[in-house]
């Protein structure tokens, strides 16, 4: 008996030399619109889907497969005897392989300015359809959706049948490409109605890299992306050296690229283990880079350092002096990449951070479940700042604040920032209080702190913090306030000559 293949693909790629070995093979070829006529001006023999249906297509290629005499060549099961009866009284013919790719949804909602309809318009029915079925009746069913299968699936014709492993992989993709499909289709709509809650969630991701391990060796980890494109993202980013990056270093590296992202003038990251070790900014990328080091020259070593603007040669002589793992910049100079390069195993990528953010969302799973919240963008730019001491800032002391509050927003809670002349002297990350969080980052900074500001991510709950920052020399002191004992700390401040501000926006980061 004669084999059928279906075949009708938006991506033309593979389709000729695809369709002519099915063809060499004896398979009758059934396709449809654009599919077809590519078929044809192959000089391959095809037969168009109305003559299998003894139907038109009709409204505008809406229907064109959703018909019985499509569905059940899919769906019929070759062993089942009252199938087959069925499919000799009504003259029905079963199909043995579909090649089906869909509408292009994800390129057309990507496309700026794209309409509502439009989008509508590329939402697949039959495609989505007929692979389900093809794939739900794979041990009879071939089917393929990505043409990077063709290959595998004609090697296995040609060796006399596809293997039932081979059959079932490829079903199971179908099911993940139609769940992917589906899954972008219910986050475009959902957006459309703003719905902030819904029922049920389908995140979906793309598949980046396997990762050599996760965390510890003994943990396996891959890397996937948003569908959305993010270019100054890590998920975009350009690798021009070194060696494949591992599960710690993009986690180290996001968190790099999230801090930079936060100044618009020269700027360098160093980040060990997620937190920001040494933030530095200035007129020269260099001079930033010298600050960031400074601020910790013992913890940046094995660390990340991002820069949000392009690496000159001094810089990157600066940079080739310290063992990294990573850097990160927007661009390099052809003699400051040169030198990097020396470093075999360095990574450099190329990415820019002052590309804006088009993820909204944070995801964090917990045992059993998911939280999803919006990303923390709030800035020192959407606050009023208030003067809550007797005192206020200085000019020099309020650009220094505004320096360590966008710093410790990006520091585990609970967070102090030190800084003092455009750069941070000491972080206390992740303590479980914030007296003990103040005493780690002003013993870093030592010395330095004499006349330097403090942040804080949240507010002060006793006064204690503020006595441990006038004994350290901090002069100014920014934090969200809202405690009900704020005016213990305004007191503390008054007594010590300290300035503090409230901005009235807390940065936990958990």
């Amino acid at each position: 008996m004669t084999k059928r293949a279906l075949l009708s693909v938006s991506d033309k790629q593979g389709l000729e030399s695809f369709a002519r070995e099915l063809s060499s093979l004896g398979y009758e070829l059934v396709s449809t619109g654009g599919t077809k006529k590519a078929i044809e001006e192959a000089g391959i023999d095809v037969r168009s889907i109305s003559d299998v249906t003894e139907f038109p297509e009709i409204m505008d290629g809406r229907v064109k497969t959703l018909h019985p005499a499509v569905h059940s060549g899919l769906l019929a099961k070759r062993d089942n005897e009252d199938h087959r009866k069925q499919m000799d009284e009504l003259d029905l013919k079963t199909i043995d392989l579909v090649a089906v790719n869909l509408y292009p949804f994800k390129e057309t909602i990507a496309k700026s300015g794209v309409t509502e309809k439009e989008a509508i318009e590329n939402i697949d029915i039959g495609g989505p359809t007929m692979l389900r079925a093809a794939a739900k009746n794979f041990e009879d069913v071939a089917v393929v959706v990505n043409p990077s299968d063709y290959g595998t699936v004609i090697e296995g014709l040609k060796e006399g049948n596809l293997s039932y492993e081979t059959r079932r992989e490829l079903a199971a993709k179908v099911f993940r490409h139609t769940a992917h499909y589906d899954a972008l289709i219910a986050e475009y709509f959902t957006g459309l109605t703003g719905e902030e809650n819904p029922e049920t969630v389908t995140k979906t991701y793309e598949h980046v890299q396997s990762l050599r391990y996760g965390e510890n060796p003994h943990q396996s980890a891959s890397f996937y992306k948003e569908v959305k494109e993010d270019k100054g993202s890590l998920a975009y980013a350009e690798q021009l050296h070194g060696k494949e990056l591992s599960y710690n270093n993009i986690q180290d590296a996001n968190a790099a690229l999230e801090v930079v992202a936060e100044f618009t003038s020269p700027a360098a990251v160093a980040v060990k283990h997620m937190n920001p070790c040494g933030v530095g900014k200035a007129d020269a990328i260099s001079e930033a880079f010298e600050k960031a080091y400074e601020a910790d020259p013992v913890s940046i070593f094995g660390g990340i350092v991002a820069l949000n603007r392009k690496v000159d040669k001094e810089t990157a002589e600066q940079l080739s002096g310290i063992f990294l793992e990573i850097i990160m910049a927007p661009e390099y100079e052809e003699e400051a990449f040169d030198i990097l390069t020396k470093k075999k195993n360095v990574r450099i990528l190329k990415v820019d951070p002052s590309l804006e953010d088009a993820t909204e969302q944070k995801l964090v799973s917990v045992r059993g479940g998911l939280l999803i919240q919006d990303k923390d963008k709030g800035t020192i730019d959407q606050v009023e700042l208030e003067t809550a001491t007797d005192r206020a800032p200085s000019e020099a002391e309020l650009e220094d604040l505004k320096l360590a509050w966008s710093v410790v927003k990006h520091v585990k809670s609970n967070a102090i920032v030190v800084a003092k002349e455009d750069r941070t002297l000491g972080v206390g990350a992740g303590q479980m209080n914030r007296v003990g969080a103040a005493g780690i980052a002003f013993e870093q900074a030592g010395d330095k702190a004499q006349g330097a500001v403090m942040a804080s991510d949240a507010f002060f709950p006793m006064p204690d913090t503020v006595e441990a920052a006038a004994e350290a020399g901090i002069k100014a002191i920014i934090q969200p306030g809202g405690s009900k004992r704020d005016q213990d700390s305004i007191d503390a401040c008054n007594e010590h000559g300290i300035a503090m501000v409230f901005t009235k926006m807390r940065h936990f980061k958990h």
